[in-house]
C-alpha cells in the first residue's frame, strides 16, 4: 500500500499546526510509555504549574519531550540525519537512560515480546535512515517508515518510541504533511499492532493504521 500525503500545508500553516498540537503529542509520548498522567496534567506541567500526585520521573519525561519539541521547532529547516536523531534522543531520554543521545552499545529487551533488537552499528543505521529519506515516496510514507523503523530498531537505551515519534513529526512538519499523534481512543489498538510488528517485522498493518487514524492536519 502506498501512503500519499493527506495535507499540503505552507511552512506557516505547518508551524502553526505543530505549535497547536505539540502538547497533545507530548501526551501521546507519555501514553506510549504507559506513564500514569492525564492530558490535563500534562498540559498543566507544560505550562509550568506544579501538579500534585504526579511522579517526579513523569514530570521529567514531560519536560524532556517539551525540550525536544522546542528543538524541533527551532530546527525545522535542518536536514534529518543520524546526528539529528541522536539530538532528539538526547533531549527525550535525558536522565532516564544509561546514556542519551548516543546509539546503545548493549542488549535490550522489549516487554511483551521475545524479539531482541540487534546492537546498532552506526554505518548501518545511517544507511537505513538515508534509504528511508531518499525513497521515491511521499513525505507521509517516509515519516511512517521512519517511525516503525526506529521503534523496532531500538537504537537507544531508552526513549525509542518517543524519539521515533518526534523524528516522524520532523519529517511531516518540514514537508507540510501534517503531524503524527495517536489519541487515547486508538492507543490500545496501536499497542496491539506494535507488539505484532515487533514479533513479525511486518509493518504494513501498523503503518496503515497510523495513516488512517493518527495523521492530523488543517483542512484549507
Amino acid at each position: 500500500m502506498r501512503f500519499t500525503d493527506k495535507y499540503n500545508l505552507t511552512p506557516e500553516q505547518s508551524i502553526f499546526l505543530a505549535k497547536k498540537k505539540w502538547d497533545e503529542n507530548v501526551y501521546c509520548g507519555m501514553k506510549m510509555e504507559n506513564r500514569a498522567v492525564t492530558f490535563p496534567q500534562t498540559r498543566t506541567i507544560l505550562n509550568g504549574v506544579n501538579v500534585p500526585n504526579v511522579l517526579i520521573d513523569d514530570i521529567q519525561a514531560i519536560l524532556n519531550m517539551r525540550d525536544a519539541w522546542k528543538f524541533l521547532l527551532s530546527t525545522v529547516k535542518e536536514p534529518v540525519t543520524l546526528e539529528y536523531m541522536c539530538k532528539l534522543n538526547e533531549y527525550i531520554a535525558r536522565n532516564e537512560a544509561l546514556e542519551w543521545g548516543k546509539l546503545r552499545t548493549g542488549t535490550v529487551g522489549i516487554s511483551g515480546t521475545e524479539y531482541v533488537p540487534p546492537i546498532p552499528k552506526q554505518e548501518q543505521v545511517e544507511q537505513e535512515l538515508e534509504e528511508i529519506l531518499n525513497t521515491d515516496t511521499s513525505s507521509t510514507e517516509k515519516a511512517l517508515s521512519a517511525f516503525v523503523w526506529g521503534t523496532r530498531g531500538q537504537f537507544f537505551w531508552d526513549g525509542n518510541k518517543r524519539t521515533s515519534l518526534t523524528l516522524a513529526n520532523k519529517i511531516l512538519i518540514t514537508s507540510g504533511s501534517g503531524i503524527l499523534t495517536i489519541t487515547d481512543k486508538y492507543m490500545e489498538q496501536f499497542n496491539t499492532l506494535l507488539l505484532d510488528y515487533y514479533n513479525t517485522g511486518k509493518s504494513d498493518e501498523l503503518k496503515k493504521f497510523l495513516y488512517e487514524n493518527a495523521i492530523q492536519g488543517i483542512s484549507i
